[in-house]
């Protein structure tokens, strides 16, 4: 064979050996590797084996353990305003606790901030907040009245705007119940005011505002009364009728 095609051949055969990863060609000593006996891989130890578990965090649990620790309303809005386990925080501007005076015989609870809650990070400033306020006003009722007695005290289940104005689903009303049933206790009311739906889901545990609002119920052992949200009021003027008869009931219930 011609010595220089041995060349190329051996070349040839060099250049395959390196793209299949051979580093050494030669070593000090002849090996025949088929003469090797497998070593059998050591088992690994049985906490390696298993999968670590990593225990998420329960953000319904934190929140209890925050919303329990304030002692006060101050407290407890800086509390709930550095939870940051839902997601709905994240696209909201405000945190909106409540607004009216603390103390009020009358705890109304809604159900999420609007665009104009967001912007102001006080509950019920839009056009439903304007609505409530004229109803309240029509029973001689006001969150800035100045007898005590006749006086409002106003918050929502959802400190935070919802994305589009959503309805917060039931995951992320369970975080944040902790807080509202804190609030309910710190305030102190003798009534609750449930408007719409997403507080009857939160309290009650029940849906289908049609039906619950104008039947007295209780809630942390206060007496409670569902109604339409004001907002609902505006869409469907014809329910106006309902709204007033539970605002006379409402009314009933404070002179008693």
């Amino acid at each position: 064979m011609d010595s220089q095609n041995t060349y190329w051949q051996d070349r040839a055969a060099l250049e395959w050996q390196v793209e299949l990863g051979v580093t050494d060609a030669i070593l000090d000593a002849p090996l025949d590797r088929y003469d090797l006996d497998p070593v059998p891989a050591k088992p690994a130890p049985v906490a390696e084996m298993a999968p670590a578990v990593v225990q998420a965090a329960d953000p319904v649990a934190i929140a209890r353990a925050a919303a329990e620790a304030a002692p006060d309303l101050p407290a407890l809005a800086t509390a709930m305003a550095a939870y940051e386990l839902c997601e709905i925080k994240r696209g909201a501007r405000n945190a909106v606790f409540a607004d009216g005076q603390p103390g009020a015989r009358v705890m109304i609870v809604g159900e999420a901030p609007g665009r104009e809650e967001d912007r102001a990070g006080k509950p019920f400033v839009g056009q439903a907040g304007q609505m409530l306020d004229r109803m309240l006003a029509a029973i001689d009722l006001g969150r800035a009245h100045a007898d005590k007695d006749r006086a409002v005290y106003i918050t929502n289940v959802m400190p935070w705007r919802p994305p589009s104005n959503r309805t917060p689903d039931a995951d992320e009303i369970a975080m944040i119940l902790p807080f509202l049933e804190r609030h309910i206790s710190l305030a102190d009311p003798q009534f609750i005011v449930l408007m719409g739906n997403t507080p009857c889901q939160a309290l009650l545990g029940q849906k289908g505002i049609t039906g619950l609002r104008g039947n007295w119920t209780e809630v942390l052992g206060k007496p409670c009364l569902p109604m339409f949200h004001p907002a609902y009021l505006l869409r469907n003027t014809a329910a106006k009728r309902e709204a007033w008869a539970d605002l006379l009931a409402l009314n009933a219930r404070l002179k008693t």
